[in-house]
This record gives C-alpha cells, sequence and structure tokens, in this order.
C-alpha cells in the first residue's frame, strides 16, 4: 500500500493508493516455496550420525521474524539470536552498518546438535553472498544505476508489496520510475516495517511517521531493506518489466493495475474502495 503522488505538475489529491501490504507471519513448521541450502552439520563428539531437524525462513520475512524463528528452533531462550548478531563476525556489505536484514536469506536449514545462532545467521549470511555476488546481479544493479545493497533494498519491498511473482517485475519498474522521476515511493510496506507490523490500511496519521522508513515523507529508498528477499524478487529488481507505471494498486484479488495516469489510478482506487 502507498499513497499515490501525481507527477509534477499536477495538484495531489487526498485519494491514497491502497497497496496490498504483505508479510506473512508464517509458523515455523509452515512448507514455503523455498530453495533448499545445505547447511554442514556438525556432529557430536562420538560422532554418531543424528537426524536433522530443520528450519524454514520463508520470504519476505523480516530479521526479527528469523531470530525468533532461530531460538525456537535451537531451544534457547527468547532474544537470544537478536544478542548473538553483533559478536557473529557477519559477512555482511559495509553499507548494512552491522545490520543483517536482507541478508538472512530465505531457504530451508538443517539443524545440528552443535548449531549455535551465530553459525546459522552466518549460513544465512553466506548463503545471501553467494546468491547476491552473481554476475547477473552485479551487472543488472548497474544497468539501474544503484548498488548490489541498494538491489537487496529494492528487492526486500518487491516482495512486501507483490501480490505474485507475475507482478514482481512491474512493481520494480513502478519504484525504479518513481526514484527517476525524482517522486517518493510511499509504500506501505515501509512504514509497517518502521512500525514492526503487518496491515492493509495505513492512516493519514501513519503517513506523518518521523521514520527514515517513511517513504512518503522522504525521498529514495530506506535505509535498509524492510525483509528478506527470495530470488524471484531479486530478479524483478535487476531485471525490471519495461513500461512507463507509476502507480498500482489490488482492487480485488488476483486484479492488480498498473498505470501511468494518476485519473486511471484514482478511478481503480476508488474501485477498491468500492469493494471493501
Amino acid at each position: 500500500m502507498h499513497t499515490t503522488t501525481p507527477p509534477r505538475g499536477t495538484k495531489r489529491g487526498a485519494v491514497r493508493l491502497t497497496r496490498r501490504g504483505r508479510i506473512a507471519l508464517i509458523t515455523i513448521g509452515a512448507v514455503a516455496a523455498v530453495a533448499a541450502v545445505a547447511v554442514p552439520l556438525l556432529l557430536p563428539d562420538d560422532h554418531e550420525e543424528v537426524r536433522p531437524r530443520t528450519l524454514t525462513i520463508p520470504e519476505g520475512w523480516r530479521a526479527s521474524q528469523v531470530y525468533e524463528a532461530v531460538d525456537a528452533a535451537l531451544h534457547v531462550s527468547k532474544g537470544t539470536t537478536r544478542k548473538a548478531v553483533d559478536s557473529a563476525g557477519l559477512k555482511l556489505p559495509g553499507d548494512a552498518g552491522g545490520n543483517p536484514e536482507g541478508y538472512l536469506f530465505p531457504a530451508t536449514y538443517p539443524i545440528g546438535s552443535r548449531s549455535t545462532p551465530a553459525s546459522v545467521l552466518s549460513y544465512m549470511v553466506d548463503t545471501a553472498n553467494k546468491r547476491f555476488s552473481g554476475g547477473h546481479i552485479t551487472a543488472g544493479a548497474d544497468r539501474n544505476a544503484v548498488n548490489v545493497y541498494q538491489t537487496v533494498t529494492i528487492a526486500s519491498m518487491i516482495e512486501a508489496e507483490a501480490g505474485s511473482k507475475e507482478e514482481m517485475g512491474k512493481v520494480a519498474r513502478v519504484i525504479y520510475n518513481r526514484l527517476d522521476r525524482g517522486m517518493p515511493l510511499q509504500m506501505d510496506s515501509t512504514i509497517n516495517y518502521a512500525l514492526n507490523r503487518s496491515t492493509l490500511k495505513t492512516t493519514a496519521r501513519d503517513t506523518k511517521l518521523n521514520s527514515p522508513y517513511n517513504t512518503y515523507a522522504r525521498m529514495g529508498l530506506p535505509p535498509t531493506p524492510i525483509g528478506n528477499p527470495g530470488e524471484a524478487a531479486m530478479r524483478a529488481a535487476t531485471n525490471p518489466t519495461p513500461g512507463d507505471w507509476l502507480y498500482f494498486v489490488t482492487v480485488k484479488p488476483g486484479d492488480t493495475r498498473f498505470t501511468a495516469n494518476y485519473e486511471e489510478q484514482q478511478r481503480n482506487v476508488a474501485e477498491f474502495n468500492r469493494n471493501q
């Protein structure tokens, strides 16, 4: 969800672009369509083979959700994994400032008897670095005049905003078109991140939030990713669908409309409101 901003020269109206914000709160054992990552297991001292447990991190989960999932999988006290971040020696890009958001790669990880919060987080970050270091990623970032960390940030918004993988390329194009035109992104997903919530509705008061993640009030990208994107969102971020779209709204499930015309967008939003 985000509020529409008309192109420069057009008077901004009061109509909000209601977007589908989705950060799925999936339980630890949920089945997720993610690629399995082979995480080497550390065996106990007697080297007796142990049947591994697994930890599934779905696409789009925030770091806070990952920390809670690791705590539960390793049967440690709540908050232990979050506290381990600073001492884990995570190999994060300099732009991250030590914050692993966006680099806890969504996948299914085996958990061994010697797994620790630090070792699990390290594997996730190492996996992300491998997936994000390919030539197609760096080339795509160069084409779009952003760096890899900014590409991950864009992919995290795509993951949160797109209603389906088929829409991801168009959502990516809207983001780049708005950046190119000097328009605020106005993504409700970034406000939801700042408020640590997931909701389909954003109020006018929310859009006045004093936060660097308020993409209504602040220009450009948020300072960090707002979740951990999967490979489909990264592909969209590096190869956005060609188009001139500036707006999108999910009028009803399965019917997301993209347009470059502000008046058409207002009509689409009005139809969405009638469907509520």
